[in-house]
């Protein structure tokens, strides 16, 4: 038995009707409808009656519902006794990173310190999948994601801001000397690329827009890591890959040369992946505003840069 699917019961038991539990869970109906089942399944008997045009408690029903708000009431208590000690010690916030946030970062925390200075961040890195489902138990408050169109139910998908992509080449190369590089200028170059099971967002991106712009990219060997392949093109190995622009300036090197990139379509629009806060749907943290307000002004002075 889970918490959720008594929050789904209780919902549907004050609401006499799926469709308006789903609206009040901020979720789909099937979700609502399937957890339900599980629950019933799970105690053994039907709680709810869906013989009529409207949804009736049973008599099973009719009794287990007490319990249920009762323990739904227990986890309150149980989350305010946690919430207290935490602003015993002080407020603070567990936050998943995803890899190459740079200066983002950076940006991100230096804001929230002038606005909630007493607001400690603990930050934790994982898998993007991993990271969301650590959103979804509660593990973490709220978790970075780039390129994620959905996440598990109980996690909605805020947008932040847009993670501009730049081009690593040998700063030797005759391309590095152009503030600009056309993509299809790239095509006979093999591209470094990390696996695709490693970045789907990412890899998908860069292959669709290459694609777009006329061409196959010839295939270099999947690169290990960023580190690996930015040694192998600083040492002149012939070939291209990609970087987040927010990254880029803690990986200069005199010998890698990092470039705008024009794209497919019109006058050529850069490479760009959305991120998103991902933070839990029905019980957001207590300082998750002041987090997002930093994020949103750290959009803000990109856009305006």
């Amino acid at each position: 038995m889970e918490l959720r699917q008594l929050r789904y019961f209780v919902a549907v038991a004050e609401e006499l009707h799926f469709g308006r539990a789903a609206e009040r869970l901020v979720i789909v109906q099937s979700a609502v409808s399937q957890q339900v089942r599980r629950l019933e399944r799970e105690l053994g008997t039907d709680l709810f009656d869906r013989s009529l045009r409207r949804v009736r408690l049973t008599e099973a029903g009719q009794r287990f519902l007490p319990a249920a708000r009762e323990v739904l009431a227990a986890e309150r208590r149980a989350h305010a006794v946690v919430a207290e000690f935490a602003d015993a010690r002080g407020a603070r916030l567990r936050v998943g990173t995803s890899t190459g946030m740079g200066e983002r970062l950076d940006q991100v925390l230096e804001v929230l310190a002038g606005h909630a200075p007493d607001l400690r961040v603990e930050l934790a890195s994982a898998p993007t999948v991993v990271r969301l489902e650590q959103v979804a138990r509660g593990e973490l408050d709220a978790a970075f994601a780039r390129g994620v169109e959905e996440g598990p139910e109980e996690v909605r998908l805020v947008p932040v801001w847009l993670d501009r992509l730049l081009v690593a080449l040998p700063a030797r190369h005759p391309l590095a000397r152009q503030s600009e590089v056309d993509l299809a200028e790239l095509a006979g170059l093999p591209l470094y690329l990390t696996a695709r099971r490693d970045n789907p967002p990412l890899v998908d991106l860069v292959m669709g827009a290459c694609r777009d712009a006329g061409f196959e990219p010839v295939p270099g060997p999947q690169r290990s890591s960023l580190q690996d392949t930015l040694a192998a093109l600083g040492a002149g190995t012939p070939g291209w890959s990609v970087v987040y622009a927010a990254h880029a300036a803690q990986l200069a090197t005199e010998r890698v040369a990092f470039r705008a990139v024009r794209g497919p379509g019109g006058a050529g629009s850069p490479l760009v992946l959305p991120t998103a806060l991902a933070v839990h749907r029905s019980e957001p943290p207590a300082h998750l505003g002041e987090f997002l307000k930093a994020c949103r002004v750290v959009g803000a002075n990109d856009r305006e840069s």
